[in-house]
């Protein structure tokens, strides 16, 4: 009986703790039904909740958090990438003589620019197979010069096109035509870069989407960066059937050497780049910052990010089409097309800061980058045009070195001071506003004129006289100059 008893007693023990086990496994499979639920309804609305602080400087810790040592000092990713295009665009100042030279007195432009892009395209293979930042500034010294080169080469062929559409000089009257064809091959080609970096941007997101390790990721990071190289590779192939168009003859040596320097004989180019250094400045600021303050402060999905790239990349490919029938209307130059974009600017900085301490809504961030790469494409390419306009016979590839160096200044010079705040977005916002209104200021009070700078660089000549004969070939200007002859010399 004691031995039943005992038996006994041991069996309820393991009833009851059968059923307690069976309680706790239907409580957790409750709590996993109810997460399970949540996470579908989260999914559903496309809503989630906003995350701590502390997920959320998880996020982007990586990139803002001092973790690179470079002899005793500390920098973060976006200071270390600040320093090395910095350093970059130091050394590649000497090219702006060597190269600006050789696009004018010789005939190797294609050779050029095919070189330019292969060595850019080459140099993001490699970056995989070491581990180590501090060779991070010898691919950004690589990438920014290649860019430099290959992007003068590009704007000087785009001067050539014109050149060849609209003839070597124009009277003061047809200077507009100039103008709306420098305008379209500009605008054109700005909306297939801005294509070419929504690819980018597409195919960033989705590879760091698809995994999670850190070591992972990295190699996720070398597959878009080797697609970028190839990508950028593509662009060589149009070099080969393109012309380069007549090289001038060296009549003295000593013009060999300033010619680099012959740009800052036309007061109308020098404030031109200044415009275009200001412009590029401010744009960077504004999306760097915007970014950074996005993810940082907003609390967004990584698939909204994307959306808003997508959106500030493709948008410009239906704004400036569709600017041009208005700068038509308005017949605004590329000056008054420029002001347009900074004023862009200004609202996107402005409204940003005002509303800084606020939650953001999605449609309200994407009307906001629609606006604001509309500004940025106005400014690049209406830039661009201005410093063409400026640009005489024969000087077209040291004035585009001049350019494409500038604009990488700017650009660098905008992110650096972006990044060095990250998340604050009232220091870059405001600056980026101080800025615009700057190139504003220089814009309407400046000595910079798209029909002046033409005239002093010999594109466009004056007419002779207002009142010239309205049927083609006979005009009363000879007349007047022969009178005006025959009265000096009575």
């Amino acid at each position: 009986m004691a031995e039943t008893g005992v038996d006994g007693g041991g069996g309820g023990d393991d009833h009851d703790h059968v059923e307690n086990k069976q309680e706790d496994t239907d409580v957790q499979n409750a709590a996993m039904k109810i997460e399970r639920g949540r996470e579908a309804y989260k999914g559903y609305v496309g809503l989630e909740e906003k995350p701590s602080k502390v997920e959320i400087w998880g996020w982007y810790e990586s990139v803002i958090q001092r973790s690179i040592s470079v002899n005793h000092l500390k920098f973060s990713p976006l200071e270390w990438t600040s320093i090395s295009w910095l350093l970059a665009l130091i050394l590649s100042s000497p090219l702006i003589h060597f190269i600006s030279t050789h696009l004018d007195y010789t005939h190797n432009q294609q050779l050029i620019a095919a070189a330019s892009t292969v060595v850019g395209s080459l140099s993001f293979l490699p970056v995989g197979f070491f581990h180590t930042t501090r060779i991070f500034p010898v691919y950004i010294t690589l990438i920014v010069s290649s860019y430099v080169v290959a992007s003068a080469s590009h704007t000087r062929h785009l001067a050539l096109m014109v050149r060849g559409y609209t003839g070597p000089s124009l009277h003061k009257s047809q200077f507009p035509v100039r103008s709306t064809v420098s305008g379209w091959f500009s605008s054109f080609s700005t909306i297939f870069g801005c294509l070419g970096s929504a690819v980018i941007s597409a195919f960033t997101n989705h590879m760091l989407q698809q995994y999670s390790s850190y070591s992972e990721r990295f190699v996720s990071l070398w597959i878009v960066s080797i697609f970028s190289g190839l990508k950028w590779l593509l662009g060589m192939f149009h070099v080969m059937f393109v012309r380069p168009g007549a090289s001038i003859p060296i009549s003295d040596p000593m013009d060999y050497e300033p010619h680099f320097l012959t740009l800052f004989k036309y007061p109308h180019a020098v404030g031109t780049l200044f415009v275009v250094f200001l412009s590029s400045f401010t744009t960077m600021c504004i999306f760097t910052g915007g970014i950074l303050y996005v993810v940082g402060q907003q609390c967004l999905q990584s698939i909204f990010i994307l959306y808003f790239w997508l959106t500030y990349f493709i948008f410009p490919s239906f704004s400036l089409p569709l600017l041009q029938p208005l700068q038509q209307v308005i017949k605004a130059d590329s000056i008054k097309m420029q002001l347009v974009g900074f004023f862009l600017a200004l609202l996107t900085s402005s409204v940003g800061n005002h509303f800084r301490g606020k939650i953001w809504e999605r449609q309200h961030i994407l009307v906001f980058a629609g606006i604001q790469s509309t500004s940025t494409g106005l400014l690049h390419a209406y830039g661009r045009v201005l410093l063409l306009d400026c640009t005489p016979h024969g000087k077209e590839g040291a004035f585009s070195m001049w350019f494409s160096w500038v604009k990488a200044l700017g650009t660098g010079a905008g992110f650096a001071v972006a990044s060095a705040v990250p998340g604050n977005i009232y220091v870059s916002f405001k600056i980026a506003f101080c800025t615009a209104m700057i190139g504003i200021i220089t814009l309407i009070f400046g000595n910079i004129s798209g029909v002046g700078g033409a005239k002093a660089a010999g594109v466009v000549h004056e007419d002779y006289s207002e009142k010239g004969s309205p049927v083609p070939g006979l005009d009363t200007s000879s007349i007047i100059i022969k009178q005006h002859l025959h009265d000096q010399t009575t």
